[in-house]
């Protein structure tokens, strides 16, 4: 069948003179008409047989085709637009600005049909996701990884940035070092530390090129390596005589030194068959050494007036004559001094003398913690004054050394210290603070201070409105002593204003700019209207302002506006004075015409039940006249006024 240039139907070739004619409504044509034949096709005499369109087969690739009260339309889907059949293209969902379809610190990109967000750099989505879509809820918050991971055996040295991109520096602590070189972990744009791949592995220290000297002194060396402190050695010796009949000699010897060829001479038989085992104590590793030699007979031997000292424990020595003959007494003389790398100006010196016949004697030192010793042994009344000289270091105090620690001045301690008097004493200061009302705040201090009194006195340099936790140690103990203290808030910011002198004009806008939490979180915002003779004696502390409805004469000032900390945008805001609204409580009441005004912006900061204030002149009003809103809305009302006269002069003029 085709169709005519009207539309009207027309007769197919090789069809009768009445056939039945199938008629086929196309899209929009026919649309809103009944399905009864046309009067001009009654007139033919035709019989026709409707067959309704297929709708759904029209309808647009990125449409939908659903049925409505037995009608069939095609519908764009999510994220087109158009009619359906004919169009459907794509909607820009980002045409509004990625703050408005995304939210802040995001950006938006269109796709078809559809929108995706993606945090700036700096933010991550709250659904861990690096892109999103808004409707779950999801937005950008500021990526901040937190305290850095602990590293096994090693510490965290100079500052670092817990935001994105920040870096963690670590070192390795005494006997631990990293062969694959320095040790980071950054912060990630998922919020968490990127650990490193290295680690700090245990140097184990290798004992080589053990050699014996003087019959029986023995030197030995270590293998290079980042050791900086003393070493202890753990020396096992094991003799048998050469006489079946004589009884083993077995004993272990400590030594303690920094020297990289360490060597110690020992109370051993003579003629004896020694084997010596050399090692690192706990809890350092070593590769141990041993060694096999043997002792040189009494023929052989100087004479008994040559000694050793070694170290037998924390505070004792041990004093070793060669010979094992049984001697005449002798007498020793011990000069010992003790100093403290840390403190200039602390020296323990004490001397004395021991009298033995044993060969093998035992003298016990009275020493202080925490200190390097230098031990000067003379034997005396021998013509060449023999000497020998050793060193020991002291461990801290594992008691206690502060007690009753006391606040005063706000930021100022005192403690009483249990040492002996007038010794100097240096003291370890860790100090860590933060704000509840402030999340990114952390002060972290650490440093040293020195007395000598056994009340020592110190004052801190602290930030206002701040909680701190406090460690105090004496470096001659092993236990700190740890107190929290906080700090009051002080005096908000000036309010940044910019100020104006008005005369007889309108006023500005306010520009109200969100001052930062320094001293102490801040609470409101208040504008205050007082009579321009009552600034000099204003005080900005003072509460005694009331409302505008309180002080309707407005005598002596009132509150305009407050805004809560909460309520100020980030960037700033603008209020209007006298524009007739509520900010808060108060009524931003007009000002009176023809007065003299001192407009006042005030910030307070409230906490621990402490109140302080900070205030600055925004502007001062002589003979205050109407603002530009007030302009405005008058401009506005007399016009319509005008209009309403001239519209009753009209209709009166066309009455009569």
């Amino acid at each position: 069948m085709g169709r005519g240039g009207k539309g009207v139907p027309t007769q197919s070739r090789g069809h009768s003179s009445s056939p039945q004619i199938r008629v086929e409504l196309m899209n929009s044509r026919w649309r809103g008409q009944s399905e009864e034949p046309h009067e001009g096709m009654k007139a033919w005499g035709l019989c026709f047989s409707l067959t309704a369109l297929d709708v759904c087969a029209t309808c647009h690739e990125h449409a939908t085709c659903l049925q409505r009260g037995g009608k069939k339309m095609c519908i764009c889907k999510y994220g087109f637009v158009g009619n359906g059949r004919t169009q459907c293209i794509d909607k820009n969902e980002c045409q509004f600005g990625a703050t408005v379809v995304c939210g802040n610190h995001t950006s938006c990109h269109n796709t078809l049909g559809g929108f995706y967000c993606i945090c700036l750099e700096g933010y991550r989505a709250t659904n861990n996701n690096k892109v999103f879509i808004p409707n779950d809820g999801t937005f950008c918050t500021e990526i901040n990884c937190g305290r850095p991971p602990e590293v096994q055996h090693a510490v965290l040295v100079g500052n670092h940035s817990s935001r994105l991109g920040g870096m963690a520096h670590y070192v390795c602590q005494e006997g631990f070092e990293s062969p694959g070189g320095k040790i980071t972990s950054v912060c990630t744009e998922k919020g968490i530390w990127r650990t490193s791949t290295l680690s700090c592995t245990e140097i184990i220290i290798e004992i080589n090129d053990v050699s014996v000297f003087n019959n029986t002194c023995v030197r030995w060396q270590i293998n290079p390596g980042r050791i900086n402190s003393k070493i202890v050695y753990v020396i096992y010796i094991k003799g048998q005589r050469l006489d079946p009949m004589e009884t083993v000699h077995e004993e272990t010897v400590n030594l303690t030194t920094d020297n990289r060829t360490p060597k110690v001479c020992l109370d051993l038989y003579q003629g004896t068959n020694y084997t010596m085992h050399i090692s690192i104590a706990s809890p350092r590793r070593s590769v141990p050494a041993i060694i096999e030699f043997q002792t040189a007979g009494d023929d052989l031997l100087e004479d008994d007036r040559i000694f050793n000292i070694s170290v037998l424990n924390e505070a004792c020595l041990k004093l070793n004559r060669h010979s094992r003959k049984v001697g005449s007494e002798r007498m020793y003389q011990f000069k010992v001094l003790g100093q403290r790398r840390y403190l200039n100006n602390f020296y323990h010196a004490t001397s004395f003398n021991f009298t033995t016949r044993e060969q093998t004697a035992v003298v016990c030192l009275d020493l202080y913690p925490a200190t390097e010793y230098t031990v000067n042994v003379t034997l005396l009344g021998s013509p060449e004054q023999r000497s020998v000289q050793i060193t020991m270091t002291t461990a801290p105090a594992v008691k206690q050394t502060i007690s009753n620690i006391s606040i005063f001045n706000e930021t100022c301690l005192r403690w009483r210290s249990m040492k002996t008097a007038d010794i100097e004493e240096m003291y370890l200061f860790h100090i860590w603070g933060q704000r509840w009302y402030q999340k990114e705040f952390a002060q972290e201090m650490v440093f040293n201070i020195t007395a000598s009194s056994q009340a020592p006195e110190t004052c801190l340099d602290l930030r206002p409105g701040t909680n701190y936790s406090v460690s105090i140690q004496a470096l001659s103990s092993e236990l700190p002593a740890v107190i929290s203290l906080t700090t009051q808030i002080t005096e908000p910011p000036l309010p940044e204003v910019d100020f104006f002198t008005v005369h007889g004009g309108p006023l500005p806008r306010l520009r109200l700019r969100k001052a930062k939490e320094k001293n102490g979180p801040i609470s409101s915002y208040q504008v205050l209207v007082l009579p321009l003779a009552l600034q000099s004696t204003f005080v900005c502390d003072s509460e005694e302002a009331t409302s505008f409805f309180s002080n309707a004469s407005g005598a002596d000032g009132y509150v305009t506006a407050e805004l809560l900390a909460k309520d100020v945008p980030d960037d700033a805001m603008e209020i209007s004075i006298g524009d007739r609204l509520y900010y808060g409580k108060y009524y931003n009441a007009p000002l009176k015409i023809g007065n003299d005004y001192c407009i006042i912006l005030r910030i307070t900061s409230e906490w621990n039940k402490v109140r302080r204030s900070s205030c600055a002149v925004w502007a001062q009003v002589k003979d205050s006249s109407l603002t530009l809103q007030q302009m405005v809305g008058v401009g506005l009302g007399s016009l319509a006024v005008v209009i309403v006269l001239a519209f009753l002069s009209f209709s009166a003029v066309w009455y009569v």
